[in-house]
């Protein structure tokens, strides 16, 4: 796929040093942007890359397809969908081990 930009430069993944989450949590202002909704963050940004893991690179949109909410009212309730979207997709690479 052919991306807006690389999606390990500075405006991606910061030379491979951000992934996943983080990557779709600086495209906003906690402070600003709320309340948001998912077509608006889509709109903005689906057509950008997300680096899921070393190998793996998905866009905005991919992820949203998967994301049941459609607004959001606050960064913790956008957080939490991301989240749930992502490992329901198994598009979360890091899995917690319960003792």
């Amino acid at each position: 796929m052919e991306w807006p930009h690389d999606p390990d430069g500075e405006e991606g993944s910061e030379g491979r040093r951000k992934y996943g989450h983080a990557v779709l949590a600086k495209k906003i202002d906690e402070g600003e942007d709320f309340p948001l909704t998912a077509e608006e963050y889509v709109s903005a940004y689906g057509d950008h890359p997300v680096r899921i893991d070393y190998e793996t690179v998905v866009s905005v949109a991919d992820i949203f397809e998967h994301v049941e909410e459609s607004e959001f009212a606050d960064f913790p309730e956008f957080h939490k969908a991301l989240g749930e979207a992502l490992r329901g997709e198994d598009l979360w690479p890091y899995r917690l081990e319960h003792a």
